[in-house]
């Protein structure tokens, strides 16, 4: 079901309880702004989430509020999650969905990681 991109934070929301551990993931990489991990349901080969540890529910949320080490931090590890899966040479895609027209299903901003294979075009047509 989509949600909206701005309003309150849900912290309750699935990415938040996986912050707090509440819930398992499978770990790729974690820094003091941001937690990589597997995508439950992979579009692709490779096919990783990276999110803010911050309660930023979109990007205009996160690029509004929050500070600019967080940016620069969470920014940085979206970067280095595709230079640890070997990514970088072959190309992958990022995608980051917000609001109920692009069918943004998480109220946490979240990054998808996406690799492995020859992605096609980016929209269907």
């Amino acid at each position: 079901m989509p949600v909206e991109a701005l309003g309150p934070y849900d912290k309750d929301n699935i990415f938040a309880r996986i912050l707090r551990g509440e819930i398992p993931c499978r770990k790729v990489h974690e820094t003091e702004y941001a937690l990589a991990f597997h995508d439950i349901n992979p579009q692709a080969p490779v096919h990783v989430l990276v999110i803010p540890k911050g309660p930023y529910r979109s990007w205009a949320d996160f690029s509004h509020l929050a500070s600019e080490a967080e940016i620069a931090g969470f920014v940085r590890a979206v970067g280095e999650v595709a230079r640890m899966l070997e990514l970088e040479a072959p190309g992958y895609r990022l995608l980051a969905n917000a609001g109920l027209a692009a069918h943004q299903e998480v109220p946490h901003l979240h990054v998808h990681v996406f690799g492995g294979k020859p992605l096609g075009p980016m929209l269907v047509r």
